[in-house]
């Protein structure tokens, strides 16, 4: 068995370093041994929660002004991430599963990241402490 692989990231709250979190993952996921054909989905879920948090829990005069953590760890069987930030508390968790039938039907291009997060993880849990930090698993 391999030694847990893990990565720490802190980037602005700034789309421009979603590519710093994908390759995070990326590296995270091939040092550790994890299965390689997880790797895409995996990305695309932490890509998913890490933009939800930069589009929706600042406000739009904050960006760049608030930062993310992002945390990562592997095994050769075990994947996780960590996402926490201090912006709007926001449980994913909570939210309905989308109509997908409806929501190809009206040409939508968003809204469906908190289903792919779920679909891609096996467990999705949130929390938001009385500190105003919120905290995001996958």
């Amino acid at each position: 068995m391999t030694e847990p692989v893990s990565r720490e990231l802190r980037i602005p709250n700034e789309t421009s370093h979603l590519a710093e979190v994908r390759e995070a993952v990326r590296e995270v996921i091939s040092e550790a041994c994890f299965p390689e054909d997880e790797l895409n989905r995996l990305t695309l879920a932490v890509d998913e929660s890490v933009t939800n948090v930069m589009e929706h829990a600042y406000e739009d005069d904050l960006e760049g002004e608030m930062h993310i953590e992002v945390l990562l760890e592997a095994t050769e069987n075990e994947f996780m991430a960590c996402i926490r930030d201090t912006g709007r508390a926001f449980d994913p968790t909570n939210v309905p599963a989308p109509d997908l039938s409806h929501h190809v039907r009206e040409g939508r291009r968003h809204g469906l990241g908190i289903f792919l997060m779920r679909r891609i993880m096996d467990e999705v849990s949130y929390t938001s402490g009385p500190d105003g930090r919120n905290e995001l698993k996958l």
